[in-house]
């Protein structure tokens, strides 16, 4: 494993996977197929995704004194983890997530956090040296708000590259942008956080504009099977996705940030960078799961070939 390091801020969850026809309307009862408990949590999916690119990855979490948190931590250690700083909270649940899959690999997904929220600014102060530590830091919005403020405002301060996954879409505040090295929404979050259309290329691109102007310094606004694209001072670059069929896009956001994160702390450029995550988030639709999803290294860099 190489010395580059990457800190994953964010959550850990056990998802309740069912498979279904169609994702049912409100109100509607559907007879689903197959059931799996499967380790996600979008926090633990990018750091499982950077660990299987081969860089050292640290995680700062919470999950609960339960099974799934037995269950949670063994896996995150056994996919090559490090969770010596994923503290265990006796007053909640560990954080589950009830997520539909469709026949056409689309899903739906509900999030009961749980322990997730205790994850605290207090914590980050903490962890302060683990944070200085990296290369880059990692953070999603499943745990609270202040606490990635709090993590951000470490990282910038030692010069860690701050990538924030700003999913699920809640408002940011300015003092949380502006430490932002690289900000990766998909579409439907860019449209959220901008309150703007993102249905032609022109409109995505005003809305990453519109999400450079709050301080980001680049962002790149995933689009699903119609790639990504990158905004920097520089302009705009689209990078088309690479061609699979999927079976389940359940994470393909997360191996995304997470091969990406990785590729940042090995010293590659922003571009170079987002290869490494197009080719990893196309690679996750092709498997069922979440972190059983994220690719190896070696797939990764097969398709890149």
């Amino acid at each position: 494993m190489s010395e580059s390091r990457v800190v994953v801020v964010g959550s850990i969850n056990m998802d309740l996977v069912a498979r279904s026809p169609r994702i049912p309307h409100a109100g509607e009862t559907v007879i689903g197929g197959d059931f799996r408990t499967v380790p996600g949590g979008k926090g633990a999916n990018q750091a499982v995704a950077a660990a299987r690119m081969g860089v050292k990855v640290r995680m700062l979490g919470r999950v609960g004194v339960d099974a799934f948190g037995d269950q949670l931590l063994d896996n995150l250690s056994g996919s090559g983890v490090d969770i010596a700083c994923i503290r265990r909270a006796a007053q909640a649940a560990s954080g589950i997530a009830l997520i539909m899959v469709d026949d056409a690999g689309m899903n739906s997904i509900l999030v009961a956090p749980g322990a997730n929220m205790l994850l605290s600014p207090a914590d980050m102060d903490a962890a302060d040296p683990i944070l200085a530590s990296a290369q880059v830091m990692l953070a999603q919005l499943e745990i609270p708000l202040e606490t990635v403020v709090r993590a951000a405002q470490i990282a910038h301060a030692h010069g860690v590259k701050v990538v924030l996954n700003p999913a699920p879409a809640q408002p940011l505040p300015l003092e949380l942008t502006r430490l932002v090295d690289v900000l990766v929404p998909n579409e439907f979050e860019a449209a959220l956080l901008t309150g703007l259309p993102v249905g032609s290329d022109d409109q995505i691109q005003e809305a990453a504009t519109a999400l450079r102007a709050t301080g980001a310094a680049d962002v790149i606004i995933t689009l699903g099977g119609r790639g990504a694209l990158l905004a920097t001072a520089g302009g705009f670059q689209h990078f088309p996705a690479f061609l699979v069929k999927p079976i389940d896009t359940t994470a393909a956001g997360d191996a995304f940030v997470g091969s990406l994160g990785a590729a940042l702390a090995e010293g590659r450029p922003l571009e170079e960078a987002m290869y490494w995550g197009s080719a990893a988030g196309a690679l996750s639709t092709t498997k069922k799961g979440a972190q059983p999803s994220m690719p190896e290294r070696s797939e990764v860099e097969a398709l890149l070939k």
